[in-house]
C-alpha cells in the first residue's frame, strides 16, 4: 500500500529536515527548498528508511517558486503540507531595497497561503489532511527587544498566525487538521547566518516533535519551550487571549511559572 505524502517546504536543513526524519516511518515526501544538493542528501537518508521521495528545488520568494510547489499540491495526493520555508529581515525598514520587502513578505507570508489554496482541495475532497504553517514567537512581540531589527519579519509573521487562526476556523468539521507552530529560537542556520547561535536556543528536533505533539492534542497554535525564553513571556501573554480563543495550548503559561525558583 502507498504511503501518506508530506510536503515539506524549506526541508534542505533546520526544522523542515527535522519534521521529515520524524515523519519517514509513517509518509512518502515532496522536498521543497532552494538547494538541490542538500534536498538530494536528505532524500537519501530518507529513502533508507524506506520513504519515497521526490525533490522539489524552488524558490518561495518569487511567483515562479511558488507556482511549480503550488502546481505539485494541486495533484491532490498531499495529506501533510509543511509550509516551513522562511527567511529573516535584518535591516531597518528605511534601509530596505523594495525589492527586498517584497521577496521577503513573499517568503514568509504569502506563499504560506498559496499553499495552503493549492492543497485544500484535495485534501477536503478525502475528508483529511494537515496543514502546518510555521511563524515565529516575534509575531506576537512584533520584534521588539532584540539587537537587530526585524520589523518585517514580525509583521509577516504575525500575518501567518492570523492566517491560519482564520483557516482554523473555516475547516472545523472538515477533517483537515490545522496548527500554526511558533517557535523562539531555535538552533538553526537562520541564527547561525547572522552569528547568532544562543546556548538557549531548541534544537529543531524538539520543536518538529512539539508541534507534532501539539496536533494530537487539538491545538491550532503551538508554541513550544517558553521555558527557554523568559524574555518572551510578557509578549507571549500579551496575546493570551487571542491564542486561547484560537485552541493553543493552556498550559504554556502554568508550566513556565512552574519550571521557575520561587
Amino acid at each position: 500500500m502507498s504511503r501518506t505524502i508530506a510536503l515539506i517546504t524549506g526541508a534542505s536543513s533546520g526544522i523542515g529536515a527535522a519534521y521529515a526524519r520524524l515523519l519517514s516511518p509513517h509518509f512518502d515526501f515532496v522536498l521543497v527548498a532552494r538547494r538541490a544538493d542538500r534536498l538530494n542528501e536528505l532524500a537519501a537518508e530518507l529513502g533508507k528508511a524506506g520513504a519515497a521521495v521526490e525533490v522539489l528545488p524552488a524558490d518561495l520568494s518569487t511567483a515562479e517558486g511558488i507556482a511549480a510547489v503550488s502546481g505539485r499540491l494541486t495533484a491532490g495526493d498531499v495529506r501533510l503540507l509543511i509550509a516551513n520555508a522562511g527567511a529573516g529581515a535584518f535591516s531597518r525598514l528605511a534601509d530596505t531595497e523594495p525589492a527586498d520587502i517584497d521577496r521577503l513578505l513573499t517568503l514568509n507570508g504569502t506563499a504560506p497561503v498559496h499553499l495552503a489554496r493549492a492543497a485544500l482541495p484535495g485534501m477536503l475532497a478525502a475528508g483529511e489532511g494537515t496543514v502546518i504553517t510555521v511563524s515565529s514567537l516575534l509575531a506576537f512581540s512584533a520584534g521588539q527587544g532584540f539587537s537587530m531589527p526585524r520589523t518585517l519579519y514580525a509583521a509577516a509573521k504575525a500575518s501567518v498566525v492570523a492566517f491560519t487562526r482564520s483557516l482554523a476556523g473555516e475547516l472545523a468539521g472538515t477533517g483537515v487538521r490545522v496548527q500554526v507552530l511558533c517557535p523562539g529560537v531555535v538552533d538553526t542556520e537562520f541564527h547561525g547566518d547572522h552569528g547568532q547561535r544562543l546556548p538557549s536556543a531548541m534544537s529543531p528536533e524538539d520543536v518538529a516533535k512539539a508541534s507534532l505533539a501539539g496536533l494530537d492534542l487539538g491545538e491550532s497554535v503551538c508554541v513550544p519551550g517558553l521555558e527557554n525564553l523568559p524574555d518572551a513571556l510578557d509578549a507571549l501573554l500579551a496575546a493570551e487571549s487571542g491564542l486561547l480563543a484560537a485552541g493553543g495550548s493552556r498550559t504554556l503559561a502554568a508550566r513556565y511559572h512552574q519550571d521557575q525558583p520561587a
